[in-house]
């Protein structure tokens, strides 16, 4: 009977380790924590906000944000006087072809069905692009062209 319990003592340890690096090894959710810490020109250009008047808070993670409970007027003038500090976009991540075949099929829908001029995806990440569509072509898309646009999106099995 005594070599039962030394060998848990001998065995026990490396149990625990191979259940720890096993769980360890799974795969997870990104989360906030996951990100990189703010740039120079990130923290400059709340700064700037800051000093227009906009509140700003801080993440656990030391991102900052702006309050959203400020008045939008506020907020949108601060944005304008300090767009000269606004932080580049980051660069966008390419579509996959598949994703890319899907976003050029749902614009071939989209005129099929009548909405000549729906935008051709971005050639680069393969979303939808609407710079170049007037405020009354975006509003009739949900509107007028709603039920065409389920319609596409549906025959590509992402609705």
């Amino acid at each position: 009977m005594r070599s039962t319990p030394m060998r848990l003592r001998i065995v026990a340890p490396f149990l625990l380790m191979s259940l720890s690096l096993a769980a360890c090894t799974g795969e997870k959710e990104p989360d906030e924590s996951d990100s990189p810490p703010p740039s120079a020109e990130e923290i400059a250009y709340h700064d700037c906000l800051k000093e227009q008047g906009v509140k700003i808070w801080h993440t656990d993670y030391g991102a900052p944000r702006v309050d959203k409970t400020q008045p939008m007027e506020k907020v949108l003038a601060a944005q304008e006087a300090c767009k000269d500090k606004l932080p580049p976009d980051p660069k966008p991540s390419p579509a996959s072809s598949a994703r890319m075949a899907e976003a050029r099929e749902e614009t071939a829908c989209m005129r099929r069905e009548g909405v000549a001029w729906y935008p051709d995806p971005d050639p680069v990440t393969g979303e939808f692009d609407d710079r170049g569509l007037t405020r009354d072509q975006l509003r009739s898309l949900k509107t007028e062209h709603a039920e065409k646009m389920q319609l596409c999106v549906k025959g590509l099995g992402r609705g």
